[in-house]
């Protein structure tokens, strides 16, 4: 018998030592998108937000490459300023 049957995919997950993992990578994916569609809505082409966060355009493309789970809290935050957002970031059980 599939000792999986019957569990939720974050028990699944959990079981084999995936769910962190997997959660870092969605959170890292809802970020780039939140960023790319603050982008467009503001009309700001990647080199525009680069100046405008004081950093390269190398740095900005791996905060909003979905596929890359590296990002400091400080890149994070000089992206939301340049946006004229903020971040944030809520721990629960």
């Amino acid at each position: 018998m599939n000792e999986h049957i019957g569990s939720t995919l974050d028990e699944f997950l959990e079981d084999e030592a995936l769910l962190a993992e997997t959660e870092a990578v969605a959170i890292k994916r809802v970020i780039a998108f939140r960023l790319e569609q603050a982008m467009q809505e503001q009309g700001l082409s990647k080199a525009a937000l680069a100046r405008r966060m004081g950093t390269s355009r190398s740095a900005l493309d791996r905060l909003l490459d979905p596929d890359n789970p590296s990002v400091t809290l400080l890149t994070l935050e000089k992206a939301a300023k340049a946006l004229g957002q903020r971040i944030r970031i809520e721990l629960a059980a």
